[in-house]
């Protein structure tokens, strides 16, 4: 055991001075580089999976659509979340202005690739609540493939404070529901920043139904305020109701 803990000790710092002596490109989240640093500083004795596993999104090694598609459906919630407005996509130039260039060959394909039918859908417009048309983004794949690191660098390098549960320990509806409430409508109140929460249910695939359908109700939950509503309390409580926050969900079986 002691040769091994040597043996580990000195890989350790061979892999520290590289990794040292290599220029670190730079961090596309403001403020990113003092918690990494903290959480690196904290944990010396941590496993190498966790030690040297990617905290920014260049760092992120799975499919790189996959990872667009979900940091875009992420940027969607800006509006309601931060207040920003939604980024108005330039359109393109009409080809009625260069007659000339029209030619028969240069005809757009009428079929829609992947990609292009994904785009369309995350450009979707907004609700009438500032929210995207798609609540729930649902990553599956096998073990081990990266999604709930995925998950975890993409809300954090969109500004949030990343909370995870796992579905399969809470069997009960009760608690599934109280703790999706508490991670998406209440603040998070440890550690010095205040950044909004991403959920993050882990194993959905292994929750009961009674829970799948709680989560269905509380992303299918409508604001009735307006509707008979005199005082403006009542209608607080009503808009507290609504799930102003993304979920994440991530199961092995789709």
């Amino acid at each position: 055991r002691r040769r091994v803990q040597e043996a580990s000790q000195q890989l350790t710092e061979i892999i520290n001075s590289c990794l040292g002596s290599e220029p670190s490109a730079e961090s596309l989240e403001p403020g990113g580089d003092m918690d990494l640093e903290a959480e690196e500083e904290s944990a010396p004795h941590c496993l190498w999976v966790d030690k040297f596993s990617p905290r920014r999104y260049i760092e992120l090694l799975s499919d790189d659509y996959t990872n667009r598609c979900l940091l875009k459906w992420l940027k969607l919630w800006d509006t309601v979340v931060f207040g920003k407005d939604k980024a108005v996509k330039k359109g393109k130039p009409s080809t009625a202005a260069h007659p000339r260039f029209n030619h028969p060959k240069e005809q757009p394909n009428k079929w829609k690739t992947k990609v292009q039918l994904t785009e369309e859908i995350l450009e979707a417009e907004l609700d009438q609540h500032k929210r995207p048309k798609y609540k729930v983004a649902l990553l599956c794949g096998p073990p081990g493939l990266g999604k709930t690191t995925l998950a975890h660098v993409i809300a954090r390098h969109a500004g949030y404070n990343a909370v995870e549960m796992n579905a399969s320990d809470d069997r009960s509806p009760e608690v599934f529901k109280t703790r999706i409430e508490a991670a998406t409508q209440m603040k998070s109140v440890l550690g010095a920043s205040e950044k909004p929460n991403c959920l993050i249910i882990d194993e959905i695939d292994g929750a009961p139904a009674a829970s799948i359908n709680v989560l269905l109700n509380i992303v299918n939950r409508k604001d009735v305020a307006g509707e008979g509503v005199t005082g403006a309390g009542r209608r607080q409580r009503n808009e507290g109701g609504l799930l102003l926050r993304p979920i994440i969900c991530i199961c092995n079986d789709q």
